[in-house]
């Protein structure tokens, strides 16, 4: 590639890149969670406003997005273990990133009605 220009990286690079991105995200979801369940034992009354707040569309849609950085980042997990300890598997790293997303994707259009279901009802009624 000539000097200057941006790297354009492939599947691998890509794969490595959202990885990381959902590790921090499942990190950053980790850290509120713990913030928000030891705000119980400061004042019941709190907690259960925050509670409620999470019962709105909008947390349903960061929800289904955490969902997806959970699932995403387990099957590729998977995936940097066999490249890993498998002998062939940096052979075939492309089409198991490639089986990841497609078993990701079936899951997440799976999840849609038991995560989103409520916020859709909330919006729209029945």
């Amino acid at each position: 590639m000539p000097a200057g220009t941006l790297y354009r990286g492939r599947e691998g690079m890509w794969s490595w890149v959202a990885h990381r991105v959902t590790g921090v995200l499942i990190f950053f979801f980790l850290f509120v969670h713990v913030l928000d369940t030891a705000l119980v034992r400061v004042s019941p009354e709190a907690y259960d406003d925050v509670v409620a707040t999470y019962k709105t569309p909008i947390v349903a849609l960061l929800e289904y997005g955490l969902v997806a950085a959970i699932l995403f980042h387990a099957l590729n997990g998977l995936r940097v273990i066999a490249v890993d300890f498998w002998s062939k598997g940096p052979r075939y790293q492309k089409q198991m990133l490639w089986t990841v997303v497609g078993i990701w994707v079936v899951l997440m259009v799976g999840a849609l009605y038991p995560v989103l279901g409520h916020a859709y009802l909330e919006l729209f009624g029945k």
